[in-house]
Order: structure tokens, then sequence, then C-alpha cells
């Protein structure tokens, strides 16, 4: 079984045996275009040839025929717009979730379209990463793409369509474009009127589990399969990580570290939240996944060591080690709470919980007696602090969680997930799972095409290689210092947008 999850960065395919266990991996890389500090687009038909690179790479690292594969299965990121011609040619690139070029529409539809209220029906926040945001935006700067006969779309339903000649967008990655209604599974006609487009201008919604059949002859020989190979259009890459880490049972919550980060739990129903603070998206029309995606992860601490650790970085590459690990050995010097001073992680601005594109980052309690190494451990708290307050929020909806399964890059760090343990009072459990969304992809799969009679299967794939029980005395520590983290970036609202005007302008000036 072949699991591919078209990502930001880059396409992976993994082949996987009936047991879970990955046989190949390969990933193809492409660009993110970045002209402008809001933009961020990508080239769809690069995307599109990635794709099947990925997949006639892993088939053959796998050392095995097209004979062999079961299906393949698709996990992909979520928000993506296309604008295509009738004969499926893009008009634009993919505008992804990172795009913030909609920001000043987010207003808009919150006071003159009761913003709040299309929320509570489709579970997407209005906000920049929104399609329907993006789609209000294109409407008023560039009407003309807004032909009856083109289509707006994500990049895996351009996939599908170059594939198989059908626009199909499964549930989930429909429930994440801001415009469709969670209970009745269909289009929102009050999303669509806000985001000027027609239900006809959209792909038919399908479920997760749909299969698609009739690989055209041209691409069964490139990829290596067989016509009849199925397809499943699988689901987003956030609801499948939490399947592909056993993050699916009641009160067990997923979070990931990444670039980005989330927290997620699954639920038997769509679930919004009256305050507008978390997300609800498909996995299938009977499971549900809330919780809050953070703009600010492994990006901050990378940050960090471009700009201000080029000594340790220098210490690093003299004694063999990762820059990282060195940088944490300092962080581990200093006590739980950085010695009161705070850090909080805005650098891209902020989606949950604040749903702010102008939250700007800040060190607060700086004193003279911090140096160097509260300072990179501040950080390394505040992105904890960060997403510890979007699980509270999530707390409000489902509870407290019963175990928290960590994922991502920051997961190989002893330090960070004791940290992590330590800041959300809860036991961690890191998961033995290989490329989470493309295991997802491939149980999800199995499932539509009923090899196995229940997701939860899943746990017979999934393993545990690291546990971590919270520290008291840490614990204690956080907890004094977490309502001040949450309640600052609430009483600097104002100030966030101001001191964001001020940088757009430094920025047309440069």
């Amino acid at each position: 079984m072949i699991g591919v999850d078209i990502g930001t960065t880059s396409t992976k395919a993994v082949v996987f045996n009936q047991k879970g266990e990955a046989l190949s991996r390969y990933g193809v890389e492409y660009p993110l275009h970045t002209p402008t500090p809001e933009t961020a687009e990508q080239d769809p038909d690069e995307i599109f040839q990635a794709v099947l690179t990925a997949i006639k790479n892993s088939i053959l690292e796998a050392s095995i025929s097209g004979h062999d594969i079961k299906f393949v299965s698709f996990s992909s990121a979520m928000h993506s717009v296309i604008v295509v011609d009738r004969e499926g040619k893009p008009l634009t690139r993919s505008i992804t979730w990172a795009d913030n070029r909609s920001s000043d529409y987010v207003d808009e539809i919150l006071k003159k379209h009761d913003g709040h209220s299309i929320y509570l029906r489709t579970g997407t926040p209005i906000h920049p990463m929104s399609p329907l945001v993006k789609l209000a935006w294109l409407k008023a700067k560039q009407p003309e793409l807004f032909k009856s006969e083109h289509k707006f779309i994500s990049i895996k339903e351009y996939i599908f369509y170059h594939l198989f000649g059908q626009y199909v967008v499964d549930y989930s990655i429909a429930s994440a474009t801001g415009m469709f209604h969670l209970g009745k599974l269909e289009w929102d006609m009050e999303a669509l009127r806000v985001a000027g487009v027609t239900k006809e201008q959209l792909s038919t919604p399908v479920p997760t589990t749909e299969i698609v059949t009739g690989l055209p002859t041209t691409y069964a020989m490139e990829l290596g399969l067989l016509v009849e190979t199925p397809f499943i259009v699988g689901a987003s890459d956030g609801v499948l990580s939490n399947l592909g880490v056993n993050a699916i049972e009641p009160g067990v919550v997923a979070l990931t570290i990444g670039t980005s980060g989330a927290i997620r739990a699954v639920t038997d129903r769509p679930i919004t939240d009256p305050k507008g603070r978390i997300f609800c998206y498909a996995l299938t029309d009977k499971h549900w996944v809330i919780g809050g995606p953070v703009n600010n992860g492994g990006m901050i601490f990378r940050w960090l060591r471009d700009e201000f650790a080029s000594s340790e970085v220098e210490t690093a590459k003299r004694l063999g080690k990762d820059p990282y690990d060195v940088l944490t050995e300092i962080a581990s010097t200093v006590a739980p709470g950085s010695n009161g001073l705070l850090f909080h992680p805005y650098l891209a601005g902020e989606r949950a919980p604040l749903w702010n594109a102008n939250a700007r980052g800040s060190f607060f309690g700086l004193g003279m007696h911090h140096k160097k190494e509260h300072m990179i451990r501040a950080v390394l708290e505040g992105i904890m602090m960060n997403l510890y307050s979007v699980l509270l929020a999530l707390e409000e909806l489902i509870g407290t969680p019963t175990r928290i399964q960590a994922t991502g890059g920051f997961a190989r760090s002893i330090f960070w997930r004791q940290m992590l343990a330590d800041i959300f009072d809860q036991e961690v459990v890191i998961p033995e799972s290989f490329e989470s969304s493309c295991l997802g992809a491939i149980v999800l799969g199995m499932y539509g095409i009923g090899d196995i009679e229940s997701l939860s299967d899943v746990q017979e794939m999934v393993g545990s290689i690291h546990t971590h029980q919270p520290n008291h005395d840490a614990m204690l520590a956080y907890r004094e210092l977490m309502p001040l983290f949450i309640r600052l970036p609430r009483l600097l609202e104002k100030e966030y947008e101001v001191i964001s005007t001020i940088q757009k302008k430094v920025e047309k000036i440069t």
C-alpha cells in the first residue's frame, strides 16, 4: 500500500506492508515562492510532477512490482487555492495556507457578513489561511478570474483532475475551506455567497474513503502501476496525522511540532467553539478532528539558531554535534521558567488561539540578571506554552486529556519532551510512527476497501519509543507563569495592529 503526503515543502510517498511497516520512502522537495513577506505560493504543475516522481520511485526503492500495490491513498496540506480554466489549466499559482495577503478581508467578513456564524457552521476560523477569505480577496483584487467556467480547487483536487479528469474534493479538505457545512456535508450557500463563487465552480464533495479507478495508461506505465489500481481520495494531513499516531480514542490528544505545530483530538461529531478558537475538520463522516494550529513551531528555534547563535553553531561544528543539541544543552542549565522571562513566539503572526495575523513576538520581563541562556530557554518554553494555551481552549470542549501522543522533529530531544510533559502536566508518549500522515492515509485506505473494520486497528501498527512523566516542581513554576503568558497577547491586541501597520510601511519603502 502506498501513502502519499502532499506537503507544503515536499511530497512524500511511503510503501507499507499489511502490518504498517515501511518498506521504502521517497520524497521530492519544491520551493515556496515568497516574493513579498505576505506571499506564499507554489507551482501546481511542479507539485504534480513531484507526486508522480515520489510514487514511481517509492515502488522502485521497495523492489516490488506494480502488481503488488493494493491501493494508493492520499494525504494533503489544507487551505490551498488554485484558479483553473475550463481545460483545468492553472490561472494562478497554488496559494498556500501561509499566504497572508487576504488579511484585510478578515474583519470585513467577521463584521459585515457575520463571519462567526459561518465559522460555527463550517468549522474553519475566519483567518487569511482560509480559502473563504482568500476567495473574497481575489474577487476584490482580480475579478476577471471569477468567470463562470473557472473553477477554484485545492492542490489535491488538481492532482486528481490531472490523473482522472474528475473534480472531487474529500470531506476533510472541503471542511478546511470555510465553505463546507459540517452538519449537512455539503457546500454552505451563505459562505459561497461571501466568497463570490457558486457550487458549480467547486469540486464535488466525496467521502474520504472514496475510491477512484481508471488510471490512464500513460500514467500507469510511468508510475509502474496497473490501470485498475485503486486510488483512495484520502483526507488532510492534520487529521491523518492523528490517525497515524494512534490518537483517535476519546481523551487522547496528538501534538505535532514541525515547522509549525498543532494540537488535535478526535470526536464522534462536529464540534465548534463559541469563542472561535479551534477548528473542526472531517476525518470520515463519523470521525471529526478538533484542535488548533500554530504558525510558530520549530521555525522559531531555527530563527534563534540563525540570528543569535553563530558562536554556538561554530562550537557545534568543532564538537561534531548538532547546533540544536548545543542550544538545548545551554538551555538546560537554566531552571524552568527562565527566571521570570517570557517569550511570545508570534514571529509569523498567529493562528490558534489568537487568530491574529498581526500578532508579533516579544520578550517580557527581561532584566539585567538575564543572560543568553535564559533567552534561549524562554524561546523554547514560549513555543510550548503557546501550544498549551491552545490545549486549554480544547479542554473547555472535550475535557482534560488522558494522554498526549507527540510527534515532529522536536521529539528527538529528551529536553524538549520533558519540557512538554512539565508544561502540560501530562504523560507524554512518543509513538514509533514512520511518516504519520502517510501511515494514516493507508489505514484510511484499508478502512475504505474493507480490509479493517475500525480505524482503531492502527494501534497494532504504532508502538511507542519514549514516555515522559511531568516533574512536579517544574510544573508548578510553569503554572505560575501561564496566566501572565495568556493575558499579555490579549492586552496587546491593538498594539499588534499598530506595530504591524508600521512594519508594512517600512517593508514597502525598503
